[in-house]
């Protein structure tokens, strides 16, 4: 018997669903709010909850990472008046086991349960061997980085083929080495091919080696990177930058594992493990046919996409402490400390250059000529303190309330009055969103940013 609880405001719907599935034998709650259902969650131990996603108080559709990490760690089915392709492929890459049609739920919901069942029983049973990752300066504990953990922890168990994709600056390449630290490789070589830097005219020579004598000024032999990469993993960077002429080469090579050095006739092996690299869109790059639709599907094997910084800005903190005690090695300075107006200023930025750009500012405080022991606010550049400060002033719009400001005798302090008002306005502005923070940024023009900055200082629950 399992416990499955019903989150769904249609009451005629819920009733007919506690009934047939009550029939079954299992045991059932209903709710008809989100904020019913996560308290649900938090005191009973659920095995798997049936979400609307048209509900009163916010989008089932964007509660389905939250509700699967519950403690009891449900499975979620969605259940929905409104089907779309854009739900239904939301609802699956949040993780949620399927997405069924109002309309159809009675004829297709036992089969669903069945298996989501016997899935679920079936996990349970599964032994998983702990392991000390090697994480090789990923920082941060976020639930998005930990995902992309796991994805490096049984990536490294094989020698699968990976693909690993994001924006610019995310570090994509200490993922690579990562899963080739963690991997049965690790005590061979970690090559590097910068697919962008390959020279069409040197390729072959760059890659395979030559003989002496294979062509001019080639007074020695010399090995190539696959031969160096033999027993290690080889790490196809920026792989999208690859010309098309080129990628030709590169797929044999990954099939075959074989080569020949420029001059040589005979044919050498190299046992090597490839992890590819990109910030593009290589499906678009096919369909534009600026990359080969086989050397795609040769890479992509295993793919892991890593999240932008901010997706992941409660990480930040932790980054920048790294960062920090990174540059004092490094200039040779006693270990600074870190002010909070200094990490409010760089939360308020939405930083586009992901954590590269994030260590380049640092690394530009390190240069202030009145740096001390502690790195303040007015240490950074001035665009980071502007934007602070413009984000401070936009969430102060609202009319002057009497009430809070006070009568004469009682009138607050500046700061006193402004908490209030924030206060006051995030209210609202949770009234008005329905708990949604991204409508609230809409209709706020606050970055998600600095509402969760405001969230966090008020204790507002946003949900």
């Amino acid at each position: 018997m399992a416990k499955i609880l019903i989150i769904d405001d249609d009451q005629v719907l819920a009733n007919m669903l506690l009934e047939h599935i009550m029939g079954e034998g299992h045991d059932i709650v209903v709710k008809d709010r989100l904020a019913g259902g996560i308290k649900e969650l938090q005191d009973s131990a659920i095995d798997v909850v049936l979400l609307d996603v048209q509900l009163p108080d916010g989008n089932g559709l964007d509660y389905i990472e939250r509700i699967a990490a519950a403690p009891s760690q449900p499975e979620v089915i969605i259940i929905t008046g409104q089907g779309e392709a854009d739900g239904a492929e939301k609802a699956v890459l949040s993780g949620a086991w399927s997405y069924i049609e109002k309309p159809y739920v009675i004829r297709e919901l036992p089969l669903q349960l069945t298996r989501v069942l016997q899935y679920r029983a079936e996990k349970k049973r599964v032994t998983t061997v702990p392991v000390a990752l090697k994480r090789n300066n990923i920082i941060g504990s976020s639930s998005k980085i930990n995902d992309c953990l796991d994805q490096v922890a049984r990536a490294s168990a094989s020698d699968i083929s990976v693909l690993i994709t994001g924006a610019t600056g995310t570090g994509k390449e200490l993922f690579a080495q990562s899963i080739h630290e963690n991997s049965s490789r690790s005590s061979e070589n970690f090559v590097v091919v910068d697919c962008a830097a390959l020279p069409e005219t040197l390729i072959e020579s760059t890659l395979f080696g030559h003989v002496k004598g294979a062509f001019t000024n080639a007074d020695s032999a010399s090995d190539g990177l696959i031969k160096h990469a033999h027993k290690g993993t080889l790490f196809l960077d920026e792989v999208g930058e690859l010309p098309l002429g080129i990628q030709k080469t590169f797929l044999r090579l990954l099939q075959e594992h074989e080569y020949r050095p420029v001059g040589s006739s005979r044919h050498r092996y190299s046992d090597f493990r490839v992890v590819a690299a990109t910030n593009r869109d290589l499906k678009e790059c096919v369909a534009r046919g600026t990359f080969r639709a086989d050397l795609l599907f040769r890479l992509q094997a295993y793919n892991i996409e890593l999240p932008l910084l901010k997706e992941r800005m409660e990480d930040l903190r932790d980054i920048v402490l790294h960062c920090v005690a990174k540059l004092c090695r490094r200039y040779g300075f006693e270990m600074k400390g870190v002010a909070a107006d200094f990490i409010e200023a760089l939360m308020a930025h939405e930083w586009p250059g992901n954590i590269r750009e994030l260590y380049q500012t640092i690394e530009q405080v390190f240069i202030h000529p009145n740096l001390g022991h502690t790195c303040f606010a007015i240490h950074l550049p001035a665009k980071f303190r502007v934007q602070q400060a413009r984000a401070g002033v936009k969430i102060n719009l609202e009319p002057i309330n009497e009430e809070i400001v006070g009568d004469d005798s009682s009138l607050l302090t500046w700061g006193e009055y402004k908490k209030q008002c924030e206060f006051a306005y995030l209210k609202r502005l949770h009234m008005i969103s329905k708990g949604c923070v991204a409508e609230a940024a809409r209709l706020s023009k606050i970055s998600r940013t600095r509402i969760y900055q405001l969230i966090n200082k008020h204790g507002i629950d946003f949900s």
